[in-house]
């Protein structure tokens, strides 16, 4: 099971709004086949490894990484596949969440004499499919939040400069980060102050998310980079319902998506994180300013935190933190971070954990 999952983990960023899934199959103590589902709407990890072991599968033992699918979708169930093949024992590390399937995949096998046994490593396969855990039942895109800080969590000096706060080793994390997500936000103060480009730059090509920038009044310049090489990485503004009409009109001539979120003059963060969830982008690196990141938060918009902090203290009451909202009056009301990991990159120490919200209403 768990070179199942190390093959899950492979495809992560290549499967769109689809689960990651690795499948081993094992005869008489022998791996007679593997696969992995690599894009959407092609053969998933079980069809691949059966294709892999031939005839071979029959009586073997099947581990697979969610539960196998038993519905028509833009493939055949693999639940079918397995028993036409002869499977004679399925392990399943977890229950897919999608109602479609949501253990009528488990249950088809069981009616045919297939041996399933289900949870086997099911929490390591439920974080590397938290995405799409989220978004097959509810539509809304899973948020993760990633912020590079000095220790005194701010995001430029009080001039703006910001190049570079952490190390190589950790650049190299994010833009691993960026290619696990479909679409990568920020704020349009962030494009106005360092013109980014937003793009996945590994060793190696990878796919790229879609370029998300929120900007209420349009105020985006023409010239930069994120509205360049839009057949390579397609951008899409999200704006006010009063942002100036010349502004949209030249925008759009220059092939730009632009998603109106509200009638207000700013932009409704719920309602364009539904209307992406809409367009099929299942999962969204944040990567915003002080304010952007803390409106998502106050929204309760973010579900994920990956927090990089570089061994510096920069000062200044002017620099720009990484959280920027009203605040809470009392610590008790503080959103606290659970399930924590720690790492470390270079210098640089990484905080990930989950937000929860629960313990605010508690105190309201």
């Amino acid at each position: 099971m768990r070179l199942a999952l190390q093959m899950a983990e492979s495809a992560m960023g290549q499967t769109g709004i689809n689960p990651v899934v690795g499948c081993v199959l094992v005869k008489n103590g022998r791996i007679i086949g593997m696969g992995a589902h690599l894009k959407r709407g092609e053969g998933h990890a079980e069809v691949n490894a059966l294709l892999l072991a031939g005839e071979e599968a029959m009586g073997c033992t099947a581990y697979v990484t969610l539960e196998p699918c038993s519905h028509y979708g833009k493939t055949a169930p693999c639940s079918d596949r397995l028993i036409e093949a002869g499977v004679k024992r399925v392990v399943v590390a977890d229950v897919d969440p999608n109602p479609q399937v949501a253990g009528t995949g488990i249950a088809k096998l069981r009616s045919h004499g297939l041996e399933v046994e289900v949870g086997l490593l099911a929490g390591v396969s439920s974080v590397l499919n938290e995405a799409f855990n989220k978004y097959i039942v509810t539509k809304m895109p899973f948020v993760t939040l990633k912020t590079a800080s000095t220790l005194d969590g701010r995001i430029a000096s009080k001039t703006g400069h910001s190049r570079w706060i952490t190390g190589e080793a950790s650049r190299a994390a994010v833009h691993t980060l960026r290619h696990r997500h479909q679409g990568i936000l920020v704020g349009v103060g962030t494009v106005l102050a360092d013109d980014p480009q937003l793009d996945a730059r590994l060793p190696v090509p990878a796919l790229q998310p879609v370029r998300l920038v929120a900007d209420s009044q349009l105020r985006i310049p023409l010239g930069a980079r994120v509205l360049q090489e839009q057949d390579r990485q397609p951008t899409i503004l999200l704006a006010g319902g009063q942002a100036p009409a010349e502004r949209r009109a030249a925008l759009e001539a220059r092939g730009i998506e632009i998603l109106t979120c509200g009638e207000g003059p700013q932009v409704d963060l719920a309602l364009a994180m539904r209307q992406l969830g809409e367009r099929e982008i299942g999962s969204i690196l944040l990567e915003g300013g002080g304010r952007l990141n803390g409106a998502m938060l106050e929204q309760r918009l973010i579900d994920k935190m990956v927090l990089f902090y570089a061994p510096k203290i920069i000062g200044g009451a002017g620099a720009p933190a990484n959280f920027a909202f009203e605040g809470f009056e009392k610590m008790s009301e503080a959103i606290t971070l659970e399930r924590l990991k720690v790492e470390q990159f270079g210098a640089d120490i990484c905080l990930t954990g989950y937000p929860q919200y629960e313990r605010e209403e508690e105190n309201g």
